[in-house]
């Protein structure tokens, strides 16, 4: 997931056989399933939207083994779901009904579906209907899409809302294939993270198969006017009609993306790699649900500047969708590795000076963030047993900081020893979940007790357990940001004219290093003069409009009118969140911020209604 910053063959359907014993972990404390008991194998949907109730209803059938022979209870996770009956299937093949019940809500967890059984039946159904709250879905009206005529639906499952949509083992740490079977109105498209076909109608339903085991919250669904676009062999786009031209331009370098990929970490496991571009209300920059990646359309720029989101979301189909964490505790795991990954793939794509140039902003944002966050969730890893959500590492700071730490590993081992190393670690994980004890124990197995030198215990401790940054890490220094910070010294203090600023060469992520740098010290003069003379207000890249709109209005130079489009047709939170409260802060433009969010309220998804809410009480 991006919160801020092959020809197609047949795949084999992947057993447990082929997954290996299966580990046991320490109960996931955001989990009610006792899944070191009996275990989810594979998952069968048959369900149908209804747009009007903005429900899914229908069932859900379970494929178990049962590791506990003396077990005879199946818990699962729901929230807000309305269940109508469970069955068992009998040794015969038949159904019969089974005795459950529902405990008390958790304003957390949702609830616990627990199944009474005689037996272990190897199949349990349980037919149900969401709630139209349900958090991991939203349904869009006609006028929340681009063009205003069809109704729109998209999940979000991360971190764990795929129990209010669907009745599951609501864990990164239980893995499954599944089949789909999604009835929809005449018109609509619907595509799910599994193999979809471009030639299918939807006569009959649309149906989907996932051969390869994901965790739950890799569960997605989306269902609108789309259309679709060939990028090539195993590779497209789905968009609303009026953005598929503009996404296909886009994503154009897709297929070499996973080329660049496939030279560091292997081959491709997931047969293909198609893309959803959502409207805009999706909060996030993108979700990496494997065979359908779901993007935010604000990295769509017009000339590609911000494609390191697609790398990205492509290299969690290593390392996350691959090798996942086996409980929230152990984030880093995914999203660390994952921004390690995306530098690389950068680099082998782009050449080393973009990537530099990005991993610059990268770090210089990572050590900002840290006035903002609690010292106590700045660590990778907490200490305690894993049994406390609050004290997970902060979220936004595992990108970076878990990226950082295997960046000094591979400069102290160097590449010839690291990338094998790294590549091992996908290739003896594929397809399971994982603790940090057993990345440590492969970290010592394979790299550091061949090579001690590259990182002492201490070292190590402090870069997992410990505040901030350790001191011995190594920033990177781009020489092309080097000539913009010159320039911004110099602007900054009125020595250098805007006008004689080189900024019309700049890349976009040149233009974002420089508005970091100068938002809280450029006075209204000057963004003033440097909106004239660039025409920043009416940039098309969201990323140079975002840092520009917020150093403005911490200046105190007004562009109200950009600044209401914006608010009124962005929807993630990277950018909106900010924004509002830079707004918030300012008594000149607090109440004008309230009333752009009444009305941009309907537009956002709901964890953005929420964010933006408990900033405005």
């Amino acid at each position: 997931m991006r919160t801020s910053f092959t020809l197609r063959a047949a795949t084999p359907v992947i057993t447990l056989a082929l997954l290996g014993p299966v580990s046991a972990f320490a109960q996931d404390p955001l989990s009610y399933a006792r899944y070191n008991e009996v275990r989810t194998t594979a998952l069968h949907l048959d369900l149908k939207a209804d747009f009007g109730r903005k429900t899914l209803a229908g069932y859900a059938e379970l494929t178990l083994n049962w590791l506990d022979k003396n077990s005879r209870t199946l818990v699962l996770d729901t929230r807000q779901l309305s269940i109508a009956r469970v069955q068992v299937q009998t040794p015969a093949g038949g159904w019969a009904p089974a005795s459950y019940m529902l405990d008390k809500a958790d304003a957390r967890k949702g609830q616990a579906l627990r199944i009474s059984l005689q037996n272990q039946p190897n199949k349990v159904r349980i037919y149900y209907h969401t709630a139209p709250t349900a958090n991991a879905l939203q349904w869009m009206t006609p006028a929340q899409t681009l063009s205003g005529k069809r109704p729109f639906m998209f999940s979000q499952s991360q971190p764990i809302d795929a129990r209010s949509w669907v009745p599951v083992q609501d864990t990164p740490a239980v893995r499954f294939t599944y089949t789909a079977r999604v009835a929809a109105p005449t018109g609509l498209r619907v595509v799910m993270s599994a193999e979809n076909n471009p030639q299918a109608t939807g006569k009959g339903g649309w149906t989907f198969r996932m051969p390869q085991p994901i965790p739950s919250y890799l569960l997605a669904i989306a269902i609108g006017e789309l259309e679709v676009r060939n990028l090539g062999p195993r590779t497209a786009v789905y968009a609303e009609p009026a953005r598929i031209e503009a996404a296909a331009f886009e994503l154009a370098d897709t297929e070499k993306m996973i080329a660049a990929a496939e030279s560091l970490y292997g081959s491709y496991r997931w047969g293909r790699y198609d893309m959803l571009v959502l409207p805009p209300s999706f909060p996030i920059g993108g979700m990496e649900n494997p065979r359908m990646t779901f993007l935010t359309p604000t990295m769509i720029a017009g000339d590609r500047s911000l494609n390191d989101l697609i790398a990205h979301e492509l290299a969690h189909s290593w390392s996350g969708n691959l090798v996942t964490n086996a409980s929230w505790k152990h984030w880093w795991l995914n999203e660390g590795f994952t921004t390690y990954v995306t530098t690389r793939v950068i680099e082998t794509l782009y050449g080393s000076e973009v990537a530099d140039m990005n991993l610059q902003v990268e770090q210089e944002e990572a050590l900002a963030s840290l006035k903002e966050i609690p010292v106590a969730k700045q660590a990778l890893l907490t200490r305690d047993p894993d049994v406390n959500p609050d004290t997970y590492t902060d979220e936004g700071l595992a990108y970076p900081k878990g990226a950082w730490f295997l960046r000094t590993l591979e400069q102290r081992a160097g590449r010839e020893v690291f990338d094998p190393f790294l590549r091992g670690w996908f290739d003896q994980h594929a397809f399971q979940s994982v603790t940090t004890d057993q990345f440590l124990a492969y970290l010592r197995a394979n790299l550091l007790d061949k090579h001690p030198e590259v990182m002492t215990q201490a070292e190590l401790d402090e870069w997992l357990y410990g505040a901030g940054i350790p001191a011995s890490a190594r920033r990177v220094v781009s020489q092309r940001f080097a000539a913009v910070d010159a320039q911004r010294g110099a602007w900054l203090k009125g020595e250098q004219a805007t006008a004689d600023l080189t900024a019309r060469g700049w890349t976009a992520t040149e233009w974002m290093h420089f508005l970091n740098d100068i938002d809280n010290k450029a006075n209204a003069a000057q963004l003033r003069e440097l909106d004239q003379t660039f025409a920043l207000r009416t940039s098309k890249n969201n990323e140079i409009a975002y840092r520009f709109y917020l150093a403005a209005v911490h200046a105190g130079y007004d562009v109200r009118e950009p600044l209401n489009a914006f608010l009124m047709s962005v929807g993630r939170q990277k950018f909106v969140v900010p924004l509002y409260t830079a707004l918030l802060k300012n008594p000149a433009q607090a109440q004008w911020a309230r009333a752009v969010f009444a009305k941009a309220r309907p537009r956002y998804h709901p964890e953005t209604q929420a964010s933006v809410a408990k900033l405005i009480k």
